[in-house]
């Protein structure tokens, strides 16, 4: 991936463009809202992965073409496709069990921040990616939804482990087994939304860039230290605070923070290895 450089074997469903050490994954089916069809999947791991390959990537943007930022699943398409009723496979990589399930838990599992920001319908499937950021940033007239009981399913797309830690369960209950589409305003009041923004991929990518100018190490080990302890027991939660501490503390990129606040100078930073 070179700066400013589509990613040619996502291109027809997503493209990656890197500038700086920031990373915009766009969603690029505008014509069908970039509902989720199979190639939208596989190009959505595909982004993933290559996204997780390049160590100078301190914090990804995500985002969708067009005029929404996806609207959920393509459900004839799905229906027809070879394979819709299941995808669990034990060669995928534990604990996610499918392909589906990691198009939106791949990017809690992404070593640095995922900013997703949201404009128009974000349904169904598509607020499962977007749960899987670290954080949203939404236009105030955009649509979220917990869609899948309209079409007789259930949210597969690892929503149980992300959307307890946003709300309440008796709030989740409600929203899924309704499906009612909520504004961008009560879905922040709520918590599902981090903030709203009248221009969310600029807020976004400004948001990125900011993150991506503090040391990669000590980001991608807040972002462990937050993935992995949240609400866990204290005996555990404290011991990885030690543990990733005690890897930062003197190590060359925690000294070249010192430094910079000491003088004032831009910080230089050493990407991970």
């Amino acid at each position: 991936m070179t700066d400013q450089q589509p990613a040619g074997e996502v291109e027809r469903r997503v493209r990656v463009e890197a500038d700086g050490h920031v990373a915009t994954v766009t969603l690029t089916r505008p014509e069908k809202h970039n509902a989720l069809d199979i190639p939208m999947f596989e190009a959505i791991l595909a982004a993933a992965e290559q996204v997780a390959a390049e160590p100078q990537i301190r914090a990804v943007v995500l985002h969708g073409e067009g005029k929404s930022f996806c609207s959920g699943l393509d459900v004839a398409s799905l229906m027809s496709a070879p394979g819709a009723g299941g995808d669990a496979d034990s060669a995928l990589s534990e604990p996610v069990p499918n392909r589906f399930q990691r198009v939106a838990y791949d990017w809690v599992r992404l070593p640095v921040p995922v900013i997703a920001a949201i404009h128009g319908n974000c349904l169904g499937g598509g607020l499962q990616i977007a749960l899987g950021a670290d954080i949203r940033i939404a236009h105030p007239d955009a649509r979220l939804s917990v869609a899948e009981v309209k079409w007789g399913l259930i949210p597969d797309m690892s929503l149980t482990q992300t959307l307890p830690r946003l709300v309440a369960i008796d709030v989740a209950k409600e929203l899924t087994y309704t499906a009612r589409v909520l504004g961008a305003k009560e879905a922040h009041r709520l918590g599902l939304v981090t903030r709203l923004a009248d221009d969310p991929l600029a807020a976004a990518q400004e948001l990125a860039r900011e993150i991506a100018g503090r040391s990669p190490d000590a980001v991608r080990a807040a972002k462990r230290l937050l993935g992995e302890a949240w609400g866990g027991p204290a005996e555990e939660t404290l011991t990885l605070e030690a543990a990733l501490q005690h890897q930062l503390i003197g190590s060359p990129n925690q000294l070249a923070a010192v430094v910079a606040g000491m003088s004032g100078e831009p910080p230089q930073f050493s990407d991970p290895v």
